[in-house]
């Protein structure tokens, strides 16, 4: 239940991407169930919008954000300054001044002055800020990830929805495996889409082109946050690398294969359950952001993949003969 409009204000900071949005959530439901009777106002990006109200956490949106993952500034707070503040963002100071500077009373963030270090580099992102939180009394579940079934339909519901896309070329396994991988899974007579963000309609056609897959369920120009919602609450499988749809498929339990490379899935992974598979090849930590694909990324082979994802998938009956 979110409180009434002219309520006392809380700002939370988290103004990153989808996946970081998603990992945020049971933190957030923390934050909303600790203080109901507050307006909650989340700091994210435009474009996350829809998914930010989506959680059923917040009451609105403040629109921040900043190249890569800067932080943002958040001048633009209208009104007085809000009653609590709360860094989700990061654990230096310049997320905390970037809330300190609208004279919250009471900010509760990792470099406040005084508190003794929490940061742990080992630790999984859900689990972080909810342990960030209960360091304030405030209680967190990292399991709370489910949102509700979206209200819109679903453009391809039972496919498989293969992704090749993500922020960063690190996390980016090669199109042409994702194509034979694609082709493999449509010749085992599954439906498969492939998707991609905004910008990356070239990348989706290099996938689905040679796999063969149909104009129709080639997803070009970004769909809008509801349709992809329901595209992945209803879909058989979402195949992707570690990027947001691979948090959106856990936040609606749809059975997934993610493709991990710089980043080990102990720290941004999917719970442990049968549903969701993490390929991996163990190795030194490399740079989620880089320019190029990981080393341990390519180290995924396209049989791996198959064969994961035919492990989660209901067998199909051959085609009948004429």
């Amino acid at each position: 239940m979110t409180a009434a409009p002219d309520a006392p204000r809380l700002l939370v900071l988290r103004a990153l991407g989808l996946g970081d949005l998603l990992t945020g959530v049971p933190a957030l439901r923390g934050i909303r169930r600790a203080h109901p009777g507050h307006h909650l106002v989340l700091a994210v990006p435009p474009a996350l919008t829809e998914a930010a109200l989506a959680t059923g956490a917040v009451d609105a949106v403040l629109p921040a954000e900043a190249p890569g993952r800067a932080v943002p500034s958040l001048e633009h707070w209208p009104g007085p300054p809000p009653s609590l503040a709360v860094d989700l963002h990061g654990n230096g100071p310049a997320s905390r001044d970037a809330l300190a500077v609208l004279r919250p009373r009471r900010l509760l963030a990792h470099a406040e002055p005084g508190r003794p270090p929490l940061w742990r580099a080992d630790e999984h992102e859900r689990e972080r800020w909810c342990r960030f939180l209960a360091s304030y009394g405030i209680a967190a579940d990292p399991s709370d990830v489910r949102l509700p079934p979206p209200a819109t339909p679903s453009p391809a519901p039972g496919a498989v929805v293969v992704h090749p896309g993500a922020d960063a070329a690190a996390r980016r396994w090669p199109v042409r495996r994702f194509a034979e991988v694609s082709q493999r899974l449509r010749a085992a007579g599954h439906r498969v889409v492939v998707t991609g963000g905004p910008g990356e309609d070239a990348l989706v056609r290099a996938v689905a082109e040679p796999a063969g897959v149909p104009g129709p369920d080639t997803l070009c120009g970004g769909l809008p946050f509801g349709s992809l919602s329901a595209l992945v609450a209803r879909a058989a499988l979402v195949v992707s690398g570690d990027t947001g749809l691979a948090h959106l498929a856990v936040a609606h339990a749809t059975p997934s294969v993610t493709l991990f490379g710089p980043v080990s899935p102990a720290l941004w992974g999917p719970p442990r359950v049968s549903r969701h598979v993490a390929l991996w090849h163990p190795g030194p930590p490399g740079d989620p952001h880089g320019t190029a694909p990981d080393p341990r990324l390519l180290l995924i082979r396209p049989e791996a993949v198959t064969a994961a994802a035919l492990a989660l998938l209901p067998p199909r009956p051959p085609p009948r003969r004429r």
